[in-house]
Parts: structure tokens; sequence; C-alpha cells
């Protein structure tokens, strides 16, 4: 049984009033600890620890700052099983994904905005001989960092990293669903002497503890990763005090297929994209949009590719997909599939609950569903599942794939399969996405920006856009004679 605690400069504490929540193993659906159920006061003193730190590691230096996250990098990489296992209990991932992708991710975002801030550049232009104007990036203050429970370490490391680089002090808000492995990451700061109040982290849910963040009038900007309808709040209720946001949101993600494209290739990678941690990445493709001429021959494989996929305990080896993150999430998804089935959708595969034996037999598990036969307006090509469901689309051409990939209120990412280098060209330029790949998935640059449009968010993370976001820009006119 853990006990997570708040980490408020660099000491350990529990909620004021004492109220705590409980952690649940989505696998098991055993309680497996107990974490604070914060609100304003632990809010108020993560601020104030902050704000004292920030004086000296604002103007300690990028070397300074660069050694501090190359260290804390180095110190999870020394546990990377023990934060594994910890992130797969916590969310019902498998192990395997744990291992070979979040965890590894987490370092690698601390290592290279370590490593970023070593060669950040500002701009300077000489107007006429006797004048020179010059660009200073400065660190905002105390900043605020809420994160999702799909990819906890991955993506509270993701909004802390850079903001750590450029000078600021973090208040981080993990999400209340996954709370372990930033309560480790907090104990691995204090284990490796890690400057106190430079990064707190604060436990609790969205109404209270995130809240107070949000609202807080010395917190100076916000960096939120989650649901469309939360980022709308947040915009709201920062608009206020004017502080900067950047808005991470929801999905309704296409794969596009034509009929030119290797389709083993495509088909292999649509289920991958489709069902890729139990379906609950911003990044799923969850629509799957197939060309008519070989609608039949996507959808065989795509039905035979699905059925292959494991589903069971997260911590076997030969498990594919585990269990969904809540009960509150798996009704959610479950709900969803039903009212597919009420606009006529014809269910190919999955769509049931799974029962697995031994310990995980009251587990959250939910077989993979493929459907179609629905119309693209209905709710479940409409609406953020965020679980391992997936409709299929048929399109005649071109023309008609853009129209269907851009009806939805999202924006986020895409896929585009096909051999011609010109439609790939083209069809990339008319999509409504952030991000689009050509012919693989979740291929990533940390270098690139990261973000969506329409509803899908406001702003870019990722290399020089997530360390502008962190810093205001000082523009200084001199005048040499």
């Amino acid at each position: 049984m853990t006990r997570i605690q708040n980490y408020i400069d660099g000491q350990f504490f529990d909620s004021d009033d004492g109220l705590s929540l409980e952690i649940i193993d989505p696998s098991s659906a055993e309680k497996i600890g107990t974490f604070p159920d914060s609100a304003q006061k632990e809010i108020d003193a993560a601020v104030k620890s902050a704000t004292k730190a920030f004086e000296h590691w604002s103007t300690s230096g990028p070397e300074y700052r660069s050694k501090w996250l190359f260290s804390l990098a180095d110190a999870i990489e020394s546990k990377l099983t023990e934060f594994a296992i910890a992130e797969s209990r916590d969310s019902g991932k498998p192990l395997s994904v744990a291992k070979m992708v979040d965890i590894p991710r987490a370092v690698a975002n601390f290592r290279f905005f370590a490593g970023a801030i070593l060669h950040d550049q500002s701009e300077a232009y000489v107007d006429r001989p006797s004048v020179l104007n010059y660009t200073l990036r400065q660190p905002l203050g105390v900043v605020g960092c809420i994160s999702p429970w799909n990819l906890p370490l991955y993506l509270f490391s993701w909004k802390i990293a850079p903001a750590l680089a450029a000078g600021n002090c973090v208040i981080g808000k993990p999400s209340e669903v996954t709370p372990l492995t930033a309560h480790m990451l907090a104990e691995t700061c204090v284990e490796i002497g890690f400057p106190r109040g430079v990064l707190n982290i604060v436990h609790g849910t969205g109404p209270r503890a995130g809240a107070a963040l949000v609202a807080h009038p010395d917190v100076k900007a916000i960096s939120f990763t989650g649901g469309t309808a939360t980022g709308r709040l947040i915009s709201r209720v920062a608009s206020e005090s004017l502080k900067k946001v950047s808005l991470e949101l929801g999905g309704k993600n296409p794969t596009i297929i034509f009929e030119d494209a290797d389709l083993e290739v495509a088909s292999t990678t649509a289920v991958k994209a489709a069902f890729s941690n139990q379906g609950q990445i911003c990044l799923c493709g969850s629509r799957i949009l197939i060309q008519a001429s070989v609608y039949d021959q996507v959808k065989a494989k795509l039905i035979e590719k699905t059925k292959a996929l494991t589903v069971g305990d997260p911590l076997e080896s030969a498990t594919d997909m585990g269990a969904i993150v809540s009960m509150a999430h798996f009704d959610k998804v479950l709900h969803h599939i039903e009212l597919a089935r009420k606009d006529g959708g014809h269910v190919l595969t999955g769509g049931v609950r799974l029962h697995v034996s031994g310990r995980c037999e009251n587990g959250y598990f939910l077989a993979p569903t493929l459907i179609e036969g629905i119309p693209h307006t209905c709710s479940a090509n409409q609406e953020e599942i965020f679980g391992p469901v997936a409709t299929l689309i048929p399109f005649e051409t071109e023309s008609e794939a853009i129209q269907l990939a851009n009806d939805t209120k999202y924006g986020l990412s895409a896929s585009i399969w096909t051999q011609d280098l010109n439609q790939a060209h083209r069809v990339s330029s008319k999509l409504s996405s952030g991000i689009v790949w050509v012919n693989c998935w979740m291929h990533r640059d940390l270098r690139t920006p990261f973000g969506g449009v329409k509803e899908s968010g406001v702003g870019r993370e990722g290399g020089l856009y997530a360390l502008r976001f962190f810093t205001e820009a000082k523009n200084v006119c001199i005048k040499m004679d």
C-alpha cells in the first residue's frame, strides 16, 4: 500500500485537512494506495516555496539548470523498472509498454531540454551602424503544469522539463487517477538533492487542487493536457488574470488509407494506432478512412489483426492491451459502443467486457472494437471516446477523404497512407490537423511543434516552442552614439 504525499519545498506533507483519496489498480480493481485531496492551502504553500526559489534558479545560468535536469534523467533511468511497474499498476497499461515507451520517453524529455537550453539562441538586429536591438528571453516565474492520466510520467515530464530548463519554478498537478510516478519523481528529487522549491508537486482533484492552481494570482502560466471541456474552463479562468495558457486537448484522428498504399503495413499500423495504450492516447487513430476500391480487403486485414491482439494481465509479457484506466472510464467507453449500435453500427469485433482470470478477474478489460456502417455525423465518429474503439468509413475520392477527415470539431493529428508523393503533400496541406504522418504513425522528433487546431488545443509544445512558451520576450534597443 503506497501512501503518497505532496512534495513542497523539498519535503513531504499530507493535505492540511487530512483528506485523502484512493488509488485503484484498474487491472485488479484493488486499492493500492492513497494520496492527498489537496486544495487552496497546499497550492498557496507550493507557490510560496516556488516564489522563494525562483530568484536563484532563474539567475543560476543554463549550465546549472542543465546539470540538474541531466542528473534527474539519470536517476529516473537507474530505476526504470520500478517506475515502469508503478506506471503499469497505476494506469493498467502493459508493463512492456511502460518499460519501452513511457519511462524512456520521460528520461528523454528531461535530457532533451537539459541539452536544448545550452543551445538556445536569441535575436539581434542592427538597424543602422549606431543602433542595436537584441531580444532577452526571460523566465515567467512560477508556472503550473497539469498532466493527464493516460501517459502519466511521460507527459508530466514533457511540461516540467522545458519549464525548469527555461528558469521557471514549477507547481505540478498530476492526474488524480494516476499519481504514483509523480510521487516517485518527487522521491527521486529528494534522493539527488534537487534544489528545494524549484519543483513542487501537489496532488488532488481538478475541482480543488487544479482550480486553485489555475486561479492563483502568482502563477504566471498554465500548461495543461487533458479533455477539451476542462481546457475550455481553464482558458476562461486564466483569461481573468491574462495568464499564458498552453492547452493540448482532445482528438478524433483520421487514418486515411488510399488504394495505392502498402495495405499490409497500413492495416498493421492502423491497428496499432487505434489500440495502443488501450486506445487511450490523444493521437490514436480512432477513425479509419478506407478507399472504397480496397475497403473489403483492408477491413478483413483489420479484423484479423485486431482479433490477434492479446488482452490480459498488464504484467504478463505477452499482453498487448491491458485494462481501461478506471471503472468510470470503462463505463463511458461501453456507453459509446452502445450509442454506435443504436445509430445502426455493426460491431465487426469486440464491443464486450473481457474477464481475465487470476489476480485480474475483477479488472476493467475491454475487447478491442471495430465498428462500421454508421454515418460520419454520429457520436462515435464525432466524439472522443478515448478507448479501444475505432470506426471504419469508406470513401471514393481524395476530396471526399479530406472532407470526412476534417469534419469534426477536433484537429490534432492524422495519418495518410499512399505511395503517391504528390498526393501525400496535397492531402497533408489540406488536413485541419496540427500533426500529419505519412506512411507512419507516432514517429516523434522532440524538436518539432506538437499541438492541434480547432478544439484540439491552443499553442504548441516541444523544442523551442515549449521554451518560448515558458519565457517572455523583451526587446532592448541601444543607440551607441
